[in-house]
């Protein structure tokens, strides 16, 4: 997946979209989901342009990397999902069902979640 410069994350970053702010950094935005699963359910993104988790830690700056995964924890800990725990998820490719090419990672909470994926 290639990486587009028009995809909705990318323009929230240009400002061209509003968000429900959360966090930011030099690095990270973190915002409320506009579509959320769970009571807590909040998109953290880097603000450089990458698709995949695989893509920053390859082409991205070890601030960058160690920027987002510090966001994840800070953004658990504000939004009170620490508490009774927390799902964090990031779907990648197309058979990780990722729909929008601007890597984010999901933090879910509030709720109990159930299992991820079908037992088998």
């Amino acid at each position: 997946m290639a990486y587009d410069p028009e995809n909705i994350f990318a323009k929230i970053l240009r400002g061209e979209i509003p968000c429900s702010k959360v966090y930011e950094d030099d690095h990270v935005l973190a915002f409320n989901d506009i579509r959320p699963q769970a009571p807590i359910h909040v998109l953290v993104i880097p603000k450089g342009a990458y698709v995949s988790l695989d893509d920053l830690t390859e082409r991205g700056t070890d601030e960058e990397v160690a920027a987002l995964f510090k966001a994840v924890g800070k953004v658990a800990r504000l939004t009170g999902a620490t508490e009774g725990g927390y799902r964090i998820l990031a779907n990648i490719g197309e058979n990780g069902h990722q729909e929008v090419p601007h890597f984010h990672v999901h933090i879910f909470g509030g709720k109990r979640l159930g299992h991820m994926l079908p037992k088998q």
